[in-house]
């Protein structure tokens, strides 16, 4: 009988546990979630090959955007691989097997190109391998926006339309072209936003950058047009 009393009590105690553990606020819950993250060591400046998204992570949606929000001052320490990954598969990944994205796109012909401009090099997300092919070494932060921050923030996506996915669409004449793209990276922009606010992390999209000097340094021609940025960090 006694034994039995206290292994009652032991029962209540843990179920009280879990219910005040499964009630703690969301954004408690993803700052803690963030916090065990090990940040990436960019020693090489290589292929990053990302991991997969863990699509039952998260918050609700509905909390997600109730965090949503813009932040303007970030740490200089690296994201970690498991954020790099899911912060630009939730801007632009392949979300089934027909190749159809995250993100909408007027006629699903996908102009937007990401590139992520990190601390030792710009590089471009390949949709198709769900990877970061190196597309030129060196610390190009301070290009991808006009604001301090964006010189030591770990990460900047830039979102650049190649116009050339009109080509042959008769319905898209050039003045609509602009527009468009613009349309596609916006739908970018607000998923990461939400994946921002589900993770715990920070982030800010940006108007501005020094667009001209970037486009050169990518090594992109006047088909191509850099639309908006957004700075990711802790």
């Amino acid at each position: 009988m006694h034994i039995s009393m206290k292994l009652n009590s032991f029962v209540i105690v843990f179920f009280m546990f879990i219910v005040v553990a499964c009630n703690k606020p969301a954004s408690q819950c993803c700052d803690n979630h963030s916090q065990k993250q090990i940040p990436m060591e960019l020693n090489k400046f290589d292929t990053i090959y990302l991991q997969a998204p863990d699509t039952l992570g998260g918050v609700a949606l509905l909390s997600a955007m109730q965090n949503r929000k813009s932040d303007r001052q970030f740490s200089a320490e690296n994201l970690s691989l498991k954020h790099l990954s899911e912060v630009l598969w939730a801007a632009n990944g392949q979300n089934r097997g027909n190749g159809k994205r995250t993100v909408p796109s007027a006629l699903a012909l996908y102009p937007i190109q990401t590139y992520a401009v990190l601390a030792n090099g710009i590089y471009l997300y390949n949709v198709e391998k769900h990877l970061l092919e190196p597309v030129k070494e060196g610390d190009f932060r301070d290009l991808a926006g006009q604001q301090d921050f964006v010189k030591t923030a770990p990460l900047n996506l830039v979102f650049i339309a190649d116009y050339k996915a009109y080509d042959g669409a008769r319905t898209v004449d050039a003045e609509k072209r602009l527009w468009l793209a613009s349309l596609d990276a916006g739908h970018s922009t607000q998923n990461v936003y939400l994946y921002c606010a589900s993770e715990g992390l920070k982030c800010v999209v940006r108007a501005g950058a020094k667009e001209k000097e970037l486009l050169q340094t990518i090594g992109l021609n006047d088909k191509y047009q850099f639309i908006v940025a957004q700075t990711v960090g802790y």
